[in-house]
Formats: structure tokens, sequence, C-alpha cells
């Protein structure tokens, strides 16, 4: 998610710093949107007004070490709460922050924790829709908007692949699908879904079967096992 928030930044940043275990991306990464790859933790922490941490919450301690001249934290941790941030970095202004996938065209949503001032407060807002949570909602908020995007394109995969199926070209149904998807969140943003359902799907019309025929495959109780399962396995 990381790298999602670069290619977020990359034209309102100069100057990024990037840093990894060996992996070599972060010299990927710095070529692809501009910037260094460093040669440590330690010179990041260093040089940089702020920095976004991301690794596996099991390398907190290990690398907050590394950090521990870091000014500003802005954490992805997942199940990581925001007090055991702070106790690994207790000289630095610590953040919280759950982005999803959208940042990378500017069109997230993340939810924050913490008390950012108000320059990183429009930093993070340029990459989409903030949402203040309370440190405790954010494993379900992580398991709702963090993951969606992975279901939403799931059902555009599958809508599109039923509609090849039915004789469409699949470039094209991809096409017709996902600009649909685009339309119907703009919709969505002063539509109640269920009152959207209903003025698309006229009585006895073919909308209403399929809504039918997908209440009979269980998709919301899918959908709903999804969040469930993401849920549980943040918490181990």
């Amino acid at each position: 998610m990381a790298a999602a928030m670069a290619r977020g930044l990359r034209h309102d940043v100069d100057g990024m710093l990037f840093s990894d275990g060996g992996s070599g991306r972060a010299a990927e990464l710095a070529a692809e949107v501009g910037g260094e790859a460093v040669a440590s933790n330690r010179e990041l922490a260093d040089r940089a007004d702020v920095v976004v941490l991301a690794v596996k919450p099991a390398k907190l301690a290990l690398v907050a070490a590394e950090l521990r001249n870091a000014k500003v934290v802005v954490s992805l941790l997942g199940a990581t709460p925001l007090d055991q941030i702070r106790g690994a970095f207790p000289s630095s202004e610590v953040v919280r922050v759950m982005p999803n996938m959208g940042v990378e065209v500017r069109r997230g949503v993340l939810c924050i924790a913490g008390l950012p001032d108000a320059e990183l407060r429009s930093l993070l807002g340029g990459l989409g829709h903030l949402v203040e949570l309370g440190d405790s909602e954010f494993d379900a908020a992580t398991a709702a908007m963090g993951c969606a995007p992975a279901y939403l394109a799931l059902a555009v995969e599958a809508i599109a692949d039923a509609g090849a199926d039915a004789g469409l070209d699949p470039v094209l149904a991809r096409e017709l699908v996902v600009e649909t998807a685009v339309g119907t969140a703009e919709l969505l943003r002063t539509w109640d879904p269920a009152d959207l359902r209903t003025a698309v799907a006229s009585p006895g019309g073919s909308t209403e079967a399929g809504l039918e025929a997908l209440d009979r495959e269980g998709v919301r109780q899918a959908f709903e096992a999804a969040v469930l399962a993401s849920l549980e396995r943040m918490r181990g």
C-alpha cells in the first residue's frame, strides 16, 4: 500500500526517499515515481520529514530501532494499535493510517487516528477521502474498505466474464462493466443502495430475475463471510 501512496503523491512530493530490507523494491519504486533509494532506514529517518512505515507488524520493534530519529511516523501497519506504535516511537509524532488501493489514483479512502498537523492532513487528503476513526475501529474498517477494492474487482470480473460467455467480445464486456461501476459509484454518493436496486429492478423484469438468482446463490452471505474472514486473519 505504501507503493500506491507513493504513486499518488508523485506530483506533490519532491525527493521521496525509499528503503527496503534488501529486496530491491525501493530502487524500483524510486525509478518509477522519482526519488531516491537510500542505503538504510537510519539514513531515511535522518533525512525525511515524514516516514511512512509499511512493514510486517512482527518487525515493528526491529525497524523502529533503526528509525528512532524519525520526526513524524505515518504507520500503515495492520492490526497494530496506536499506543503500540507510539511506544515504539516515543520521540516521534505518530499517526495511524489505513488507506485502500484507490490512493494510487487519488480517489482512495484513508482512515486516520492520531492528530496529524495541517500540512500532513492536506498531503493525505490529496490522496482521497479522509475519515477519522477511533483506534478500536481500525480492524473492522480495514476488513470493509481496505479489502473492498479486491471484492469489487472480483464482482466486475465475474460480471464481465458472464457477459463474454453470453456472446460479447471480452474487451467490450469489461469496458461496459467497468464504466457501469464508475457511474454506479457516483450514484451511490447520493442514493441509498437499496433504493438504487429498487430503481433499477422493475417488477417482473430482467434485473429482478438476476437479483433473485444472486440471492439464491448466497452472494450477500459470501460478502459477509469475506469481511469476517479478513477480520479474523488480522486478529490472528
